[in-house]
């Protein structure tokens, strides 16, 4: 079993329903996560750190994106405690969205933002993992920083794009390794048909890793919207629009319940 660790970003334990969250390959869910948690209203927020990332312990055993999901299915029945649940992540955090959507344990419904259920190529992602395991996931940063955000934000927001720079930096290298093998053997794309809860599909309109129309026609049958202006984190680059888009996703998928 893969072990991830939950931290509270916002709410408490008597708010009506629970939020579970997950990060990006090379980030802490905090620094991901942490401002877009605290504009959910009536919900608690609960985040998972992926092995070697933020609070998670570092890991040489080899795991895939459903073991990352049974823990997170694992996690949030402990989180909820009885209570309605949810869920929305990122890349690799929106991966194990799409494992979860097909078998969604307590989860009502799945969010999964700068996702598809096929990420990059194999051949990529092993290169990728070998160069890190030489030369430490400093070697990323250049890269990931090209890729992570839309033109400009960068300059306009400095402070959060060193700080999601500075947690690649702090990933443990073998962890990283392993997670970008994870998202190699990665591939949902022949069972999105059979998704058993709600699902929403969202795409940073200047995501140059998973392109707008990649999410799109991942699951046609999804809910699906475009974050204008964000890149491939759009939680940590317009925090209130990925908000509001959730908070309305999730309370219509109540009401209608």
């Amino acid at each position: 079993m893969v072990d991830v660790i939950a931290t509270r970003l916002a709410g408490s334990s008597s708010d009506g329903g629970v939020l579970v969250v997950g990060p990006s390959l090379g980030t802490s869910v905090e620094t991901l996560w942490g401002s877009c948690a605290t504009l959910l209203p009536r919900v608690e927020v609960v985040g998972w750190d992926l092995p070697g990332h933020g609070r998670s312990p570092a890991t040489s055993a080899p795991f895939s994106v459903a073991d990352l999901a049974s823990a997170v299915r694992e996690l949030a029945v402990a989180a909820a405690a009885g209570r309605e649940t949810w869920y929305a992540g990122v890349s690799l955090g929106g991966a194990v969205g799409w494992e979860l959507v097909l078998d969604p344990g307590p989860f009502g419904a799945v969010a999964v933002l700068a996702s598809a259920p096929m990420i990059g190529e194999p051949g990529a992602w092993h290169e990728r993992a070998d160069l890190v395991r030489r030369a430490g996931t400093a070697v990323m940063v250049a890269g990931s920083a090209e890729r992570w955000f839309a033109p400009g934000f960068t300059d306009r927001r400095p402070d959060v794009a060193g700080a999601l720079l500075t947690s690649l930096v702090d990933s443990d290298r073998s962890s990283y390794a392993l997670a970008c093998e994870a998202l190699a053997a990665f591939d949902a794309r022949d069972r999105v048909a059979a998704a058993k809860v709600p699902l929403l599909v969202a795409a940073g309109e200047h995501d140059v890793v998973v392109p707008p129309e990649q999410g799109r026609a991942a699951a046609p049958d999804a809910t699906f919207e475009v974050l204008r202006g964000c890149g491939h984190l759009p939680p940590a680059e317009d925090p209130a629009a990925v908000a509001a888009l959730l908070a309305d996703f999730f309370t219509t998928q109540r009401a209608t319940r």
